[in-house]
């Protein structure tokens, strides 16, 4: 039988790892082939790209959200060239729970005249019934406001009123749990302080709007209390639907 008689050649450098197929390597596993599949899926360039990119939203999306208290305002400004403003209710709708709030806050007021208030359910007539509501209602008319030209003495206005009942609720709490020093003469400035926004908060609405707005709201507790009301059922109906 013939026979080929060739010199076998070796070398001692080592061998290249693309010529070794994928399947014979030793050190190549199938973690590593995918691995290294996931890895050549971007490019570097791109990859580098496409984090810049998701940093910079980030970035931007974290000073729409997360401004301080004290930016409010400009961070309201660029939120709403992303989100659509939703659109107002008639200004009618808002000027009745914004009266009764204010009624609810003189109510609260007379509840500190007592030998031991119920600093606890003085906190929870700040959360209930129309006050519940008043952060939305007031800014809605002083969106109007600012409609007719009367924007910074509302906002102010709307400011001071959240800002004394802010404070009001804290020190509710402080005397609740009896942390501190507090006194009923600093509630009642707080209240005051409140009421006195409020009411400069309503000079700004229109005076046959406000008239009719304050009919509603006494009709409304005059029903509470079982006397006859001097405003339309639909329109006490109506109310109570917001509230």
């Amino acid at each position: 039988m013939a026979t080929l008689n060739a010199p076998a050649h070796f070398s001692t450098s080592p061998c290249p790892y693309s010529t070794i197929p994928r399947y014979l390597s030793p050190n190549c596993t199938t973690k590593t082939n995918r691995s290294q599949r996931v890895r050549c899926a971007l490019s570097p360039s791109n990859w580098r790209e496409s984090r810049r990119r998701l940093v910079s939203f980030s970035l931007a999306l974290s000073q729409l959200l997360f401004l301080p208290n004290t930016n409010n305002a400009t961070a309201g400004s660029l939120w709403d060239k992303y989100v659509k403003k939703k659109k107002l209710d008639p200004l009618e709708v808002y000027i009745p729970p914004v009266i009764l709030t204010q009624l609810q806050i003189k109510d609260l007021e007379k509840t500190l005249d007592v030998d031991k208030p119920e600093y606890a359910n003085c906190r929870s007539l700040l959360r209930s019934g129309p006050a519940a509501s008043l952060r939305v209602n007031i800014r809605a008319v002083a969106q109007y406001a600012s409609d007719a030209g009367n924007g910074k003495t509302a906002s102010d206005d709307v400011d001071q009123c959240l800002r004394a009942l802010e404070d009001l609720d804290s020190l509710f709490l402080r005397a609740s749990r009896k942390e501190g020093k507090t006194s009923i003469k600093t509630m009642k400035a707080k209240i005051d302080s409140a009421l006195n926004a409020l009411d400069s908060l309503l000079q700004t609405v229109p005076a046959d709007v406000l008239t009719k707005g304050k009919a509603v709201a006494y009709a409304y507790r005059s029903a509470d209390d079982g006397t006859e009301a001097q405003v339309s059922d639909p329109e006490i109906k109506q109310l109570e639907s917001i509230l």
